[in-house]
């Protein structure tokens, strides 16, 4: 009896202490998500991508729960499961930072052909914003829509210098830096452009090459670094998952915690330069 009216009013305290508190972390929570589908929402609309900013909220508060849920499944364990919720709250932005990632890459790969495209529109006899409005007709997403917002905005009294650090900071590519500081340059002196967006042209199809070479050289450091910095994390999954006491001797004392720290700070160090040294800018 008495055991049970123990349990009764432990039950009743942490009921009582979740019936307060819940309100309170549900909010935040709420309005946290509400921020991040706020930013994601601008992100997308400067990716011309339309979603209403209540399906992002819903996206962003069900995805924690989805991969936690997911973990406990799979492992049944606690330290899983709140790496899936943390997996799940972290997970949209960075679909939406690398589809960014992927519109810039492409912007870039097509920034020669549309200097190619305006030096032969500038070779008829048309002007510069001519040019761009036939460029957008002419070339695909993402280059298209960039500059016909940039057609836009001209037609609407926005300086051109404008529109151009907009784009520069958007995209943040040195090749359209170099294109917009001709442009620029060219419109205050004088300057023949036609020439100038051949000789830009050529110059950045160069570098592509470059690059290309490099990151074809570089591979196999890149593929040993990645795999060198994965194995460990593998190792100690599988082990937990055949042995769960296996790190209980590690845990236990002080001695095997700092180790276990050190492990892991040195993990990450390890992978970070791994990372830089197979990596190469031109």
């Amino acid at each position: 009896m008495l055991k049970f009216l123990i349990f009764l009013f432990s039950f009743g305290a942490v009921a009582s202490l979740f019936y307060v508190l819940a309100p309170f972390f549900l909010a935040r929570y709420g309005r946290a998500h509400k921020e991040e589908a706020k930013r994601a929402a601008g992100k997308l609309e400067e990716m011309y991508v339309w979603v209403e900013q209540k399906k992002l909220a819903l996206y962003f508060s069900v995805s924690p729960i989805v991969f936690a849920v997911a973990s406990f499944l799979l492992f049944q364990n606690i330290i899983l499961i709140f790496a899936g919720a943390v997996i799940g709250f972290i997970l949209p932005m960075l679909v939406i930072r690398q589809m960014e990632k992927v519109r810039r890459a492409k912007f870039g790969a097509q920034l020669s052909d549309a200097l190619v495209n305006l030096s032969q529109s500038l070779k008829a006899g048309l002007s510069l914003l001519q040019a761009m409005e036939v460029l957008t007709e002419d070339m695909p997403a993402p280059i298209s829509q960039e500059f016909a917002l940039m057609v836009k905005e001209n037609k609407m009294g926005v300086p051109l210098e404008t529109s151009f650090e907009r784009l520069n900071k958007k995209m943040g590519s040195e090749d359209l830096n170099l294109m917009s500081t001709a442009i620029l340059v060219a419109r205050e002196t004088g300057g023949n452009l036609t020439d100038i967006f051949t000789h830009l042209s050529e110059n950045i199809r160069i570098r592509k090459r470059i690059n290309d070479q490099i990151k074809t050289l570089t591979t196999q450091a890149r593929w040993q670094g990645m795999i060198m910095s994965v194995l460990p994390i593998i190792f100690a999954f599988f082990v937990i998952s055949t042995n769960k006491q296996f790190f209980d001797v590690m845990l236990e004392s002080e001695v095997g915690r700092i180790l276990l720290v050190w492990c892991v700070v040195s993990e990450v160090i390890g992978a970070v330069m791994l990372n830089r040294l197979s990596r190469v800018e031109v």
